[in-house]
């Protein structure tokens, strides 16, 4: 005769709600199209609801840097400081004021390769009409094109052009610092793996449970295919190329990421990629790459630790930075 086990009712429930627990955790995500481009958040969550909602939450966030930064909103901020700043300071809150102070740092890190006035040139590009400025026009707006000219007052929190045709542009700084700001709010919900991505700029957070994420590097010739395949967590990266905004005419390619020095559109690369800690600085970082070119660009990432770089030049050769001696390309 065998005794009948029992197992105590206590421990039967506390499984049943480890189970339920696990069952229900699943990622979530949702898509939008926000900042002028796609904006993506993924997260895992054991409660369907509150991640939903962190979600919501993130998407509200990117709004409001939109409605905040766009040079083409009429009533932000940043299009108020384009149409007063060259005549007179003006107020700027401090938010703005952190991200202009932020760029500046960048623009001499960079000896000008990133430089936010380069809109006094950029305004005159119209990527869907396929329009571009003579060389007459912009030979009278290259002297505007200076970070120098931008003149912040820290202590009254205001901002001055000290040339009248400054215009400035957070293009390549500021879908980055959106993403930062979406993080900051999975981490602040108690979110542990996720990402959030904007355009051609992404930061994971953790990992892909147990697996890292895998981030692709698209191959700016053709629009489904990858050159590499990155391994990351707990990551940024962004990459610049010339084939999101683009137009071309008697074999020239005009783009949205122009050359500070000329005001002309870059045509000595094709993309370049840069991996680092947080997104806002991988953001102007992969900006100021692609306009320095493969050796500079290169000498630049490697000269930063914490940040590595996958370049494309004009040939289609890739060229990495010293932390990708053995970056294995993409086999699908």
């Amino acid at each position: 005769m065998f005794l009948k086990q029992t197992v105590p009712s206590f421990l039967i429930f506390l499984a049943v709600m480890l189970w339920t627990s696990v069952a229900s955790a699943q990622w979530l995500s949702d898509e939008q199209a926000i900042m002028g481009t796609s904006v993506r958040v993924e997260v895992w969550s054991d409660n369907k609801t509150k991640g939903q909602q962190v979600i919501t939450k993130v998407m509200a966030e990117m709004r409001r840097i939109d409605r905040l930064m766009s040079p083409f909103k009429t009533d932000s901020e940043l299009t108020k400081i384009n149409n007063l700043a060259g005549s007179q300071p003006v107020k700027i809150g401090q938010e703005l004021m952190n991200l202009i102070d932020k760029s500046l740092s960048i623009s001499k890190k960079t000896k000008g390769a990133f430089d936010i006035t380069f809109a006094s040139a950029g305004f005159m590009y119209d990527f869907r009409q396929k329009k571009h400025p003579s060389q007459a026009s912009l030979k009278k707006v290259l002297p505007s094109i200076n970070y120098r000219h931008i003149q912040l007052n820290r202590k009254k929190q205001t901002i001055f052009f000290k040339n009248k045709g400054v215009k400035i542009d957070l293009g390549g700084i500021a879908k980055g610092y959106a993403v930062d700001l979406g993080i900051a709010i999975l981490k602040k919900n108690n979110i542990q793996h996720g990402i959030v991505t904007a355009g051609g700029d992404s930061r994971i957070l953790g990992d892909r449970k147990g697996r890292p994420w895998f981030v692709g590097i698209r191959d700016p010739r053709n629009r489904q295919g990858l050159v590499a395949k990155l391994p990351m967590r707990d990551e940024a990266i962004s990459t610049s190329g010339d084939y999101e905004r683009f137009f071309e005419e008697n074999g020239v390619r005009y783009h949205h990421i122009i050359s500070p020095k000329t005001g002309k559109s870059v045509d000595y690369m094709r993309s370049a990629t840069v991996l680092g800690p947080d997104a806002t600085t991988t953001d102007a970082l992969s900006t100021s790459v692609f306009v320095l070119g493969a050796r500079k660009g290169l000498t630049l990432i490697n000269n930063m630790p914490g940040f590595e770089a996958v370049i494309i030049n004009k040939q289609g050769t890739m060229l990495y930075s010293n932390g990708f001696e053995n970056l294995a390309p993409a086999t699908n």
